[in-house]
């Protein structure tokens, strides 16, 4: 079992980490991830044209939309309900499936409980039992502004006109993506990338995904794996265009998820000035902002930026889903300084929008500096901590390279070793093992990852849960350097050349194919 670590000052190592050699400083759920079966796979451009042509219905009773809706759910959440199906417990099902794919942070249940049992949390008013405000209460709007203010360091005072309230992230990639794409334009997003946003932008808006991949291999100017650069997004973008793809806006998610990447300064203006340069609207995910468990992994916040580029076409979204542990209360929020994208988004909180009595519950809890410095925030990044020495030092006594950085719930594991061949058909073959043998991960196809082999594994659960997945991962994968060994085996053991038969004249030729 892992217990709280000191404190420690060595900072992580830079470079695609390996369990002999080192760590990376760039670290690697889907809260409901999609693992596609073999022959399902959606277009390089998600939702491109006529969607009803691409994605087939089975039911008579939808509408072709229904249908694109009903395809999604039925291949890509696979995993997650089987694991819903089997779920592991302690006590009354300890054969059950450990899932460690999910990205949720399940160590500060005991904090988060004790906060908001508390009395302060329990109010009940006429106006909280009434229509609010689409955009969110106001007060807690301005709450939502000074909780901004002061942990993404902006340098004023964020105004709480500028803020919208949603039932969570989700909810704000498919609201952005409907009021500023038509049917069929598209995003640029560097993939890999957390896959679920695929589904959040095409479902109701019916916009594009246009992938900006990215390599493990460390070349040219890179410093490190998957990095992105200015000159990528353009490759990307010019490429957009050749096949006649209108792309309106680039998606950036930082700390990134699955990589674990956190942005520089200097990388985030080279990005919005490359979207400005061509009138592109930036949506910023930046919910794992507090998630940041390093003290060597220095964040910075689009917010935190003097002088945007383009602030009418930057849009910041938070939520309390990963730093708060709270991905079932659904509370998400947008920054965003364009008055029209934001009346358009609070006219979709309608069907988005959060009761009155969890608006006032978070409001109370953003405005508890005092609770979320000295209380939760050391105590979350150090479970963190201790959770992700526990699982790196794992991966490093199998020999497991990885990328980790220092943020988020997860590593990002490269067991292309594993694969017989580099296919995602392997690749998924490769996962369902570790589902039968009840573990859930996630593969790198659910993140578009163009390279087979990666895996995401998140490690913010308790030390029980974790340990008993780990061994499960290690039974999984020490059976397949078995098999590996055994086939190499029976082929270095296969004649390779000419074998004469012991009746004179007649050459017997063994041709191994």
């Amino acid at each position: 079992m892992f217990t709280l670590p000191q404190e420690e000052s060595r900072a992580p190592a830079t470079g695609l980490g390996s369990a002999s050699t080192r760590d990376s400083n760039y670290g690697d759920g889907l809260e409901r991830e999609r693992s596609r079966k073999p022959d399902q796979k959606l277009p390089e451009f998600c939702a491109v044209g006529d969607p009803a042509a691409m994605f087939s219905s089975n039911s008579s009773y939808l509408s072709s939309r229904g249908g694109i809706i009903k395809w999604f759910w039925d291949s890509a959440e696979e995993g997650y309900r089987t694991y819903h199906m089997d779920e592991y417990d302690e006590d009354k099902n300890p054969s059950g499936i450990i899932n460690l794919g999910t990205s949720e942070n399940k160590l500060c249940f005991d904090l988060l409980s004790r906060r908001l049992s508390q009395s302060d949390m329990l109010r009940v008013e006429p106006s909280l039992l009434q229509y609010p405000d689409w955009r969110g209460h106001l007060f807690l709007r301005e709450e939502v502004a000074r909780f901004l203010s002061f942990y993404c360091k902006s340098p004023a005072p964020l105004k709480p006109e500028n803020v919208v309230v949603l039932n969570g992230c989700a909810s704000l990639f498919s609201a952005l993506a409907t009021v500023l794409c038509e049917v069929g334009e598209a995003f640029l997003i560097p993939a890999p990338y957390y896959g679920a946003i695929t589904q959040h932008v095409c479902l109701y808006g019916n916009v594009r995904l246009v992938c900006v991949h990215l390599d493990s291999e460390v070349t040219g100017l890179d410093t490190r794996p998957f990095q992105l650069t200015v000159e990528k997004l353009e490759m990307a973008l010019q490429r957009a265009h050749s096949e006649g793809v209108k792309v309106k806006g680039l998606i950036l998610i930082n700390p990134h998820n699955p990589l674990g990447d956190i942005y520089s300064p200097g990388e985030l203006r080279d990005y919005l000035e490359f979207a400005k340069r061509h009138e592109l609207h930036v949506m910023v995910d930046e919910v794992y902002m507090l998630s940041v468990f390093e003290k060597s992994a220095a964040y910075c916040s689009v917010l935190s930026l003097e002088g945007l580029p383009d602030p009418q076409r930057t849009h910041v979204m938070w939520a309390t889903s990963k730093d708060f542990g709270m991905s079932g209360l659904r509370f998400g929020t947008l920054y965003t300084e364009n008055r029209d994208v934001a009346t358009a988004v609070a006219s979709l909180c309608r069907y988005h929008g959060l009761s009155g009595l969890v608006q006032y519950q978070m409001a109370q809890l953003l405005q508890d500096r005092d609770w979320i410095n000295q209380v939760y925030l050391p105590e979350n990044h150090a479970r963190l901590k201790a959770a992700h020495t526990y699982v790196t030092g794992e991966l490093r006594a199998l020999g497991i390279p990885f990328l980790s950085g220092g943020a988020g719930f997860f590593i990002w594991v490269d067991l292309r070793k594993y694969l017989p061949e580099a296919t995602f058909k392997e690749e998924m073959l490769l996962w369902r093992c570790f589902l039968d043998n009840k573990v859930l991960l996630s593969c790198g196809k659910t993140f578009e990852c163009k390279e087979p082999g990666w895996f995401r594994l998140v490690f913010s659960d308790k030390a029980h849960r974790l340990c008993l997945g780990m061994q499960r991962v290690r039974q999984v994968l020490e059976g397949k350097s078995q098999a590996a060994e055994a086939r190499s085996s029976r082929q270095s053991q296969e004649p390779r050349s000419q074998h004469r038969c012991h009746r004179p004249g007649l050459l017997i030729l063994d041709v191994t194919l």
